[in-house]
């Protein structure tokens, strides 16, 4: 798409502060994070929305969902089990989905939301 930010930033006509990239994906820092961690990993193939995913999507949402924990360890906020049996760390992952879920950019993203306790406030 001409004018669609995500398929620019995947095309290197739009620098961003990527993290990681691959021939199918790329995943960047959110330029205004919600948390100490926010990530998108966006398909360089451009989809609007996750319902415009079929079954021929299939690979491509679990390979997102594969990479997002290793990003998130790899980003300090990966969520791991201690000595006492007690997690620790840990994230979100989230799709917005159209108007009424919060679409902002009409390309399929997934954001990995993570750091301590960013949606409750900081403690």
């Amino acid at each position: 798409m001409d004018n669609c930010i995500f398929c620019k930033i995947a095309a290197k006509q739009i620098p961003s502060k990527a993290i990681y990239e691959d021939d199918d994906l790329i995943a960047f820092h959110d330029i205004n994070p919600a948390a100490p961690v926010h990530f998108l990993i966006v398909p360089k193939q451009h989809i609007p929305t996750l319902s415009d995913c079929g079954e021929a999507h299939t690979a491509l949402l679990g390979k997102m969902m594969v990479l997002a924990p290793k990003l998130a360890q790899e980003l300090g906020c990966g969520y791991r089990v201690g000595d006492d049996g007690n997690g620790a760390g840990g994230y979100k992952t989230l799709f917005n989905t159209g108007p009424d879920g919060g679409q902002e950019v009409y390309h399929l993203h997934l954001h990995v939301i993570g750091g301590p306790h960013p949606w409750r406030g900081q403690r």
